[in-house]
């Protein structure tokens, strides 16, 4: 969340109820509006806002183009024991990524694991919510997706490599569930069209101009590249990503993804690789959660850094973050809440607060 900027509390089911409505009147039918509002709502009752609420008006611009389908034939094909190949029909992400990971667990209960390829899909928004639907299933879940060129290979200056974020979850027992959720940038790129949109600064370091040269200002970044984390180590992981879920898919790849935002002139192409693996493949799953446990409380239980309170497990401050939503509302800023707003306006949904 903007640190310049106070936010708002608001209940998430009502929220829930206002995205799903504005998604319908988009041309969604009432389940897959439902669950593409839980995505976002989601996100930002984690603490996630980059991909919650936030880009509910994104979504709604690329049905409104024409250039995502608001009622796919999404086709799951079996083609392998533990493998499906989905064709998104140019869906939303958030309806397709769901439709996937449950094929994928799927087959996951007859051979142990499953792997769903996805091509013709979207901008799915927050990847770990797919990695939990394996979780829930007393499954492993890994999220493999590529996106729309943001950052460069490493030595290059255009923009050819997506952010590409990748998600993993783990079940536990007592402790959270491990959540590992993160992209290949230093920084959510739509986080940099938000800072550009607030006038604020982004941190040094993290961004290029289009001329190449390092810049603080979210909109110059927006329309140049943002640099990988960890410089090549990013710039080769972010490559994998383009060459699991793009090449091998059969989705778009080296940079013909389309920008969510701006790419409004044709289907986005973005590729997934959803993968679930049973977690009592080796061990009874009693077992397994145990030792989870086990490895927080040893990890916990180090000697920590200076400055630092307490060492936390991966997913944890997103588990702290959605109790704290839960007892006080999902927290929103003032220009998201505006946007919602306007955006329900237009739809014909009020917008459900005072």
């Amino acid at each position: 969340m903007s640190a310049g900027q106070q936010h708002g509390r608001f209940e998430a089911p009502a929220l829930m109820r206002f995205a799903a409505d504005v998604f319908a009147a988009h041309g969604l039918a009432g389940p897959d509006a439902h669950t593409a509002a839980h995505a976002l709502v989601e996100a930002d009752r984690r603490g996630v806002w980059s991909h919650g609420l936030a880009r509910l008006s994104m979504y709604c611009g690329r049905l409104a183009a024409g250039v995502a389908t608001a009622r796919p034939r999404i086709v799951i094909d079996r083609v392998a024991p533990a493998g499906v190949h989905v064709d998104g029909d140019d869906g939303l992400g958030l309806i397709v990524a769901p439709l996937a990971m449950d094929a994928a667990i799927a087959c996951a209960r007859e051979a142990g694991i499953g792997v769903a390829g996805v091509r013709r899909s979207g901008h799915f928004g927050m990847a770990g919510l797919y990695a939990d639907q394996a979780v829930a299933a007393g499954m492993v879940g890994m999220v493999f997706t590529n996106a729309s060129p943001a950052l460069p290979p490493h030595g290059a200056m255009a923009p050819f490599l997506g952010t590409s974020p990748l998600a993993v979850g783990i079940p536990a027992g007592d402790v959270a569930p491990f959540g590992l959720d993160m992209a290949m940038s230093h920084l959510a790129r739509g986080k940099l069209k938000f800072a550009a949109r607030r006038g604020e600064p982004i941190p040094p370091g993290l961004a290029l101009d289009r001329h190449g040269r390092p810049t603080t200002d979210g909109a110059e970044a927006f329309e140049g590249v943002v640099l990988p984390f960890g410089g090549v180590k990013g710039a080769g992981l972010s490559w994998m990503m383009d060459a699991l879920a793009g090449v091998l898919t059969g989705a778009a790849f080296g940079g013909d993804v389309a920008n969510p935002f701006t790419g409004t002139d044709r289907p986005q192409g973005t590729g997934h690789l959803l993968i679930a693996l049973r977690a009592d493949l080796f061990l009874p799953l009693e077992e397994v959660r145990a030792r989870m446990d086990e490895l927080a409380r040893r990890a916990k239980a180090l000697p920590r850094a200076d400055g630092v309170e307490e060492v936390l497990s991966p997913g944890e401050p997103e588990a702290r973050r959605a109790a704290q939503s839960d007892a006080l509302g999902v927290p929103l800023t003032p220009d998201i809440v505006a946007d919602l707003r306007e955006l329900g306006a237009k739809a014909g949904v009020a917008w459900p607060f005072p």
